[in-house]
């Protein structure tokens, strides 16, 4: 849509799809050089669903219930992204721990987003987390998939401030908003072939990124 031959792209989600419809409003602005070929759910009836459909995207259902086990519903979902020629999958709230055979499958070329400050508080209830430990700053992490949960080379992050007075739900909210930035950013730079993972590292721009990835402050990133 925003350019000739743009990067297929296959968003995975589980729930609402907050970070799907920012993806869908960058695609539809002509800001990401992307076409959105379908969004997949484990879940029926999840308002990601419906943000997909209202933007003209396949919407498909695969159900993880309807499967004897993990990698039986791997294998299938494999074959449904494939079936979209797939150049980048994106992972919006897949609330699915992947089997080795799939990360492998689509190593490289799957991003995932972790509301933490990786490889801080890998995991589930991270706001909470960052709070009970006192942390002054906490935050959000755009990374590659690899096999090992939440572990894989950070491509960006955002920090913003823990302030006093915050409760999960309220910081959650701070660090939804950078979500909303940063997950687009490295998907365009993926599709503009500036972000890629070689040999367990992110590059950007052919330079290796530190631990954190490419960092940006709590305001609007001042970025290419």
């Amino acid at each position: 849509m925003a350019a000739d031959n743009p990067l297929r792209v296959v968003v995975l989600i589980s729930g609402s799809g907050s970070n799907l419809q920012a993806l869908i409003d960058g695609w539809q602005q002509q800001q990401l050089p992307i076409e959105l070929a379908a969004v997949i759910s484990n879940r029926p009836g999840v308002l990601g669903l419906e943000r997909a459909e209202n933007a003209g995207i396949p919407a498909i259902v695969l159900d993880h219930t309807q499967f004897p086990d993990r990698l039986g519903f791997d294998t299938a979902l494999m074959e449904v992204i494939d079936s979209y020629q797939a150049g980048l999958v994106v992972l919006a709230g897949f609330m699915r721990i992947l089997t080795t055979e799939f990360t492998r499958h689509y190593h490289g070329r799957m991003l995932n987003i972790h509301p933490s400050l990786l490889p801080k508080y890998q995991g589930l209830h991270t706001h909470q987390r960052a709070l009970e430990a006192g942390d002054v700053e906490h935050g959000v992490t755009v990374h590659f998939v690899t096999a090992e949960l939440d572990g894989g080379p950070a491509a960006i992050q955002a920090r913003v401030p823990i302030n006093p007075g915050d409760d999960a739900a309220s910081l959650a909210q701070r660090v939804q908003q950078q979500e909303h930035i940063i997950y687009p950013l490295a998907v365009k730079w993926f599709a503009e072939g500036r972000l890629r993972m070689r040999d367990g590292c992110a590059f950007l721009d052919n330079e290796p990124l530190p631990a954190s990835g490419h960092l940006i402050g709590g305001a609007a990133p001042n970025v290419p």
